[in-house]
């Protein structure tokens, strides 16, 4: 590590940094995917002309407001924590990573913050399809800011479009194109929608059943399921088929992430996918924490190296592999990435000093090295490796990843079982009777924020040490702050996010009680 940080820094603004981010993801998900629910309800009025349609899509519209506003509260408070705690990284890459959130607070967040206000007061204002336009406009605005975010995160796990100025020592842009169509960015934009939509339905879905249960409003909790368990099942192939192309650029670009969430130790021709594991605590490998044996564990054949590289006997390197290097395979030892990250520094430092004590000629031979495209590749694409001194602390916690994996794969599973049988059983008008499957779907709605949480935690979890991938440990990235400063901001944060949570749900089930309102006429 570098030397002076302090490691319990680290962990808490790590801590502090996730915290955050998963409260955060508690409302987005749902924010994303009811835009999109309440757009097609209204589609539904406009089309139809049936008032009845118009009172389902308000009640809908009531439930995502409330989720909207504290989503919008957590999400500027983690912005500004880019800034607070990790202020090395946002001067590392500041032009790179500041120019999508820029985008998603000048466009995106201003057109949903204009056609909300229509959305929610513009009810017998307006025409009936300037109104469903504005709903249109806040829905897709809604994700529109979160393709800007999910593009600095998919650069920060594949960087691309940029080159490193050895006069600031700042990585600095040179094609917008390449991080926004960027193919990392591109499967996770899609990936991470696709399931918010599916959250959305399956919080749809479960809301009707309890009317349903209570004996009231029938009708409309039938039209919301129908709606809901189509687009939902519809999302859930979706986000199956994201999902895939997602897990192949993970392995290409980021093998040690797709090994851990396997549990693949050692590489092999023909890897088999692990449908069923359960990691024991004893240590598969006694000089690394990370590495734990499996209790049990029950592969399927060939599906592994399928899922990686298309290829059913395809070689998928292992944890071993990765850190050991396979000379057969072509893999690069951890040792050696570590020896050119080293020897990338160092020239940065020579450059640095020769430019400071006057030496031009030096600066400009060193300057011409360091920006040359064999420099660039052999070297300094290993350059974050420089700070590391264990190549043991190069894998992620295996367990974490691999268990974070998994939920989300059986419980995606699950989903689309549960979207057919909501609609199978409403369609054929006995929804009523099937009351063990209606406290289900109630109960569904909490594993759809786990399999939602569990995806993100497999995304950051499972690229560490790195912040920036092979560019930028998470040591070298945080803000030179005491420690108790950042575990005060903590317990403070974990109270405030704790509070607002409790808020919101207390106002969503007032709401959910009261129920939909009778309309007077339609607009």
């Amino acid at each position: 590590m570098l030397e002076g940080i302090d490691v319990s820094l680290v962990n808490w603004s790590r801590s502090q940094f996730a915290l955050t981010a998963m409260y955060h993801w508690i409302f987005v998900p749902l924010t994303l995917g009811l835009g999109i629910i309440i757009a097609i309800m209204e589609t539904l009025y406009v089309k139809t002309g049936n008032p009845e349609w118009k009172r389902i899509t308000k009640f809908w519209m009531t439930m995502f407001g409330i989720n909207f506003a504290i989503g919008v509260a957590t999400g500027i408070i983690l912005e500004f924590e880019f800034g607070t705690n990790w202020s090395n990284y946002s001067w590392f890459v500041g032009d790179i990573f500041g120019a999508p959130l820029a985008i998603e607070g000048i466009l995106a967040f201003f057109l949903e913050s204009t056609f909300i206000a229509v959305m929610f007061f513009g009810w017998n204002k307006v025409s009936k399809r300037f109104h469903l336009v504005s709903t249109w406009l806040t829905a897709i605005g809604a994700n529109l800011s979160a393709l800007w975010i999910l593009v600095a995160n998919g650069w920060m796990q594949k960087p691309v479009g940029m080159v490193f100025n050895p006069d600031t020592a700042r990585m600095e842009m040179t094609n917008f194109w390449d991080i926004l169509f960027s193919p990392t960015a591109v499967h996770k934009f899609l990936h991470t929608t696709s399931s918010s939509f599916v959250l959305a339905s399956i919080f749809v879905i479960g809301v009707s059943a309890w009317f349903i249960l209570k004996g009231r409003e029938i009708a409309f909790a039938r039209k919301s399921i129908v709606v809901a368990a189509i687009f939902g099942f519809m999302s859930s192939m979706y986000t199956v088929m994201t999902g895939d192309s997602s897990a192949r650029d993970i392995a290409h670009h980021q093998p040690m992430k797709f090994a851990a969430f396997e549990g693949l130790y050692t590489g092999a021709e023909g890897a088999g996918l692990v449908a069923l594991g359960l990691i024991s605590t004893n240590k598969a490998d006694p000089s690394n924490e990370n590495l734990k044996d499996f209790t049990l564990k029950i592969e399927i054949p060939n599906i592994l190296s399928y899922m990686a590289f298309l290829h059913w006997d395809a070689f998928v390197p292992g944890i071993n592999d990765l850190i050991n290097g396979n000379e057969k395979y072509g893999i690069m030892s951890a040792t050696e990435k570590i020896t050119r990250g080293k020897y990338a520094i160092e020239k940065l430092t020579a450059f640095k000093e020769a430019k400071k004590s006057g030496q031009t000629a030096l600066a400009d031979s060193l300057k011409t090295e360091i920006m040359g495209p064999d420099f660039q590749k052999n070297y300094f694409a290993y350059f974050g490796y420089g700070y590391i001194s264990d190549p043991h602390t190069l894998v992620p916690s295996v367990p974490l990843a691999f268990y974070s994996f998994h939920i989300m794969v059986v419980l995606g599973m699950y989903f689309i079982l549960f979207f057919l049988l909501a609609l199978y059983f409403t369609l054929k008008g006995k929804i009523h009777k099937h009351r063990t499957f209606l406290r289900m779907a109630i109960w569904t709605i909490p594993l759809a924020y786990l399999a939602s949480q569990a995806g993100w935690v497999l995304a950051e979890v499972g690229r560490q040490p790195w912040v920036i991938q092979d560019l930028m440990p998470t040591f070298a990235a945080v803000t030179k702050i005491s420690t108790g400063a950042v575990q005060v901001t903590f317990w403070l944060f974990a109270i405030i996010f704790t509070t607002l949570l409790i808020a919101e749900i207390k106002i969503m089930t007032r709401q959910i009680k009261i129920g939909p309102k009778s309309e007077g006429g339609a607009n």
